[in-house]
């Protein structure tokens, strides 16, 4: 179709932008996207550059935390700050040793370790992780799955979790975390679960469940997907590449 034939009525860019958050079918003005537009990514871009420095509520955490049915504990990794925090992935990895102090307090027999942690947007654990966790604790304590104490980490990344699930004695280890900011979304929350939570585990050791929030993947939906996986990994002893979502195909 020739462009100058174009009209908001057919244009098939205008079409497709109404299914997706990706910027598309911005139009133009000469050979430049529209002033408006270009105000709209620059504010993006900063929500999402916000996002990545913003700190934890824990004030407000430590508020819900006692409607979510298990007892919680606030845990630090050896990033001491923010800078040294996205300079070290490594320092986000670890506990220090407060927290791991704190941990040897609660150690038991659980099988499951719930976590929740910044990473690149703690944004997204203030808005989302609560709403969450609200559905997915009770759905476990209902399923008949011990519930270790909930632990809320500061400047932490998700290997994080293999640390606290095995110095709790937990069979799994499910974190909450916030995902990079993008332009479309800086407070998208990811889960992800590993079994036999252990110091050296790897990525494919885990699964993920990603884009959790009201412009992506529900609480509710995240609820019931998040419950299948962990009772597979529980019930297969495995977790990563070898564990599959199949729930579709049980419809």
């Amino acid at each position: 179709m020739d462009p100058a034939n174009l009209t908001p009525s057919n244009d098939p860019w205008l079409v497709l932008g109404k299914f997706t958050a990706a910027r598309i079918a911005l139009g133009r003005t000469g050979v430049s996207i529209p002033f408006r537009e270009n105000l709209s990514f620059k504010l993006a871009h900063a929500f999402a550059r916000d996002a990545v420095y913003t700190n934890l509520d824990i004030d407000s955490l430590i508020r819900s935390a006692p409607g979510l049915l298990v007892p919680f504990v606030l845990l630090h990794s050896r990033a001491t700050d923010r800078a040294e925090y996205l300079q070290r992935p490594d320092l986000g990895r670890q506990l220090n040793n407060e927290s791991l102090l704190i941990l040897s307090q609660y150690s038991g027999s659980y099988d499951i370790c719930i976590n929740m942690a910044d990473g690149l947007s703690a944004t997204a654990i203030n808005e989302h992780a609560i709403p969450l966790l609200s559905l997915l604790i009770p759905r476990f304590i209902t399923g008949g799955f011990s519930v270790a104490p909930l632990c809320i980490i500061e400047q932490g990344r998700v290997a994080i979790s293999d640390e606290t699930g095995n110095a709790l004695g937990a069979k799994l280890s499910l974190i909450l975390i916030g995902e990079r900011p993008g332009l479309s979304t800086p407070d998208s929350l990811g889960v992800y679960l590993t079994f036999q939570p252990m110091a050296g585990n790897t990525d494919h050791q885990r699964n993920c469940i990603s884009n959790i929030g009201p412009k992506g993947l529900s609480f509710e939906s995240a609820t019931e997907k998040i419950y299948y996986l962990v009772s597979e990994a529980l019930r297969l002893q495995l977790s990563g590449i070898g564990l599959k979502d199949l729930s579709g195909l049980l419809k």
